[in-house]
């Protein structure tokens, strides 16, 4: 199993995971939701990497508009984006 993210190193990535568009705020919430007992260091570094986009295109990356590419386009990344693609994350 994955080394999982400290308490405190959670509760700073949550409030950097806070973004301007409500709709990016549902579906990364839900992506917490989906994992109480605290998310991987893998899952943490694809979300760090996400966070660095302006919230238009993450929202692209979101409802498959666009896919990742050049420094996006890394398993840690892959992985988020799988979890935060599935049908019950995109229900709004």
């Amino acid at each position: 199993m994955e080394a999982r993210l400290g308490e405190r190193e959670l509760s700073k990535l949550r409030w950097r995971c806070r973004r301007g568009l409500l709709e990016n705020d549902l579906l990364i919430a839900r992506f917490f939701e989906h994992h109480p007992d605290g998310i991987s260091l893998t899952q943490a570094e694809g979300l760090t990497i996400l966070m660095d986009l302006a919230d238009n295109d993450l929202l692209d990356l979101l409802l498959r508009r666009k896919e990742p590419s050049g420094d996006l386009d890394c398993p840690a990344v892959q992985q988020v984006l799988g979890e935060l693609r599935t049908p019950e994350s995109l229900t709004l």
